[in-house]
């Protein structure tokens, strides 16, 4: 199958619990799915697993139909694009440089490289002829993200991970790429797996919500189905993302 697969996988670290514990999860190519729950549920772990800086104990995960510990490491990376919160941009490129690392380890021919540069600054809205020999110190952080994401996309993966990629933006430029994302999901149309700890923002950008407690996935299904869980962990999360953006200030 298209995308990635999760089939009973449980993992754990040599001296302590199990961080993840017989999940089982379907994403499909162009679709979404947003994990949310508290630090230390097991999230970022799943991530890892996908594109095999970890493998599982029990279980198997599938990119592309194929089983991770069947892929050679260095292609299944290179199909995998990876988009973190603090972006990870080289400060000692340009631009252009940063976006194009992928391509040019895949021997990309020149012009390719460069055609291809264009175009995805272009996609995440940043002008080629204004951002393209730019350093990342002369960016905004909401602009390195977007080179972030350019960088990802750029040999055209399958496959999209996102770890908390919005979450040291202020609220403004945090909704602006919220559209962003939306706008160039819906062209390029990706298997995207994206952690955060923002329910709004599950909500917002999944196809699928997911909700993790304790390695284990206690709820999946469309945002629009999740108010009605009466699990207290899922309940606890609509609660918290429904609190008044403004609380009374306490008197002496």
């Amino acid at each position: 199958m298209d995308g990635v697969e999760f089939r009973h996988v449980s993992f754990g670290y040599a001296a302590g619990a199990r961080v993840l514990d017989d999940l089982t999860v379907t994403i499909g190519a162009g679709e979404v799915l947003a994990l949310v729950g508290a630090s230390g549920t097991g999230k970022s772990t799943l991530l890892k697993l996908v594109n095999r800086m970890l493998v599982p104990d029990a279980g198997a995960v599938y990119v592309q139909g194929k089983d991770t510990r069947e892929w050679d490491p260095i292609r299944l990376r290179r199909s995998i694009g990876y988009v973190i919160q603090d972006v990870g941009l080289f400060p000692h490129l340009p631009v252009s440089d940063n976006i194009a690392v992928v391509p040019r380890l895949e021997q990309w021919p020149v012009d390719a490289v460069a055609a291809r540069v264009r175009e995805l600054l272009a996609l995440v809205g940043l002008p080629p002829e204004e951002f393209a020999d730019r350093w990342p110190d002369e960016l905004s952080g909401g602009q390195r993200q977007r080179v972030g994401v350019a960088r990802a996309l750029a040999a055209d993966p399958p496959v999209l991970l996102m770890d908390e990629p919005f979450g040291a933006l202020d609220p403004v430029t945090r909704r602006q790429l919220h559209n962003e994302f939306r706008r160039i999901q819906a062209r390029v149309g990706k298997c995207v797996i994206l952690v955060t700890h923002d329910m709004v923002e599950a909500r917002l950008l999944g196809d699928h919500v997911g909700v993790m407690e304790r390695g284990r996935l206690i709820w999946c299904g469309p945002p629009t189905e999740i108010d009605a869980s009466t699990d207290p962990a899922v309940r606890e999360l609509l609660d918290a993302a429904s609190l008044p953006s403004s609380l009374p200030r306490a008197t002496a």
